[in-house]
């Protein structure tokens, strides 16, 4: 887990219990600025970002890029640098859900591939960040969005939404 991780998250077993995710704010540039990608979840149609549990053997942002893989079949360059947190419930049965934090990396998408694992369960679309920042459902994912300056060459990116 990096420096940034070592945050408190409490036994996922106790009623009250946080479980982490790892995700991924998916951009690119283009000649009208950065735009994100946006993935519906797949229970509710939402617009929503790549996430996921954290991964053996791999650091969070290399999960988070390996989530952008699976769900929105996104190759790229992932920052190691958490642009901030946000907290969602996470439905795992129609009568349960888990309160989750979800840290999120930046990935420079490279490449979109046309076949990738989750591809008949999820619609991906590029928007612009104000409208990406718009359709997402948690405000402090709302505010990451809105903030999100691509890192330069040598400097890491601000963290927000702490």
């Amino acid at each position: 887990m990096s420096r940034q991780d070592m945050f408190v998250a409490r036994d996922a077993k106790a009623p009250d219990g946080v479980r982490i995710q790892y995700g991924a704010l998916c951009w690119r540039q283009s000649v009208s600025g950065i735009e994100v990608l946006l993935i519906t979840s797949r229970d509710t149609g939402r617009w929503v970002i790549p996430k996921g549990w954290p991964m053996a053997g791999l650091a969070p942002e290399a999960a988070a890029a390996q989530e952008a893989w699976e769900e929105a079949g996104v190759r790229g360059v992932v920052d190691p640098v958490c642009l901030g947190r946000f907290g969602y419930l996470k439905c795992v049965t129609p009568m349960a859900t888990v309160p989750c934090a979800v840290a999120v990396y930046s990935l420079r998408v490279g490449d979109l591939a046309t076949r990738f694992p989750e591809m008949k369960e999820r619609t991906r679309q590029w928007f612009s960040q104000a409208e990406a920042a718009d359709l997402v459902d948690e405000s402090d994912l709302r505010r990451i969005i809105e903030a999100f300056v691509p890192p330069s060459k040598g400097r890491a990116g601000p963290i927000v939404a702490e």
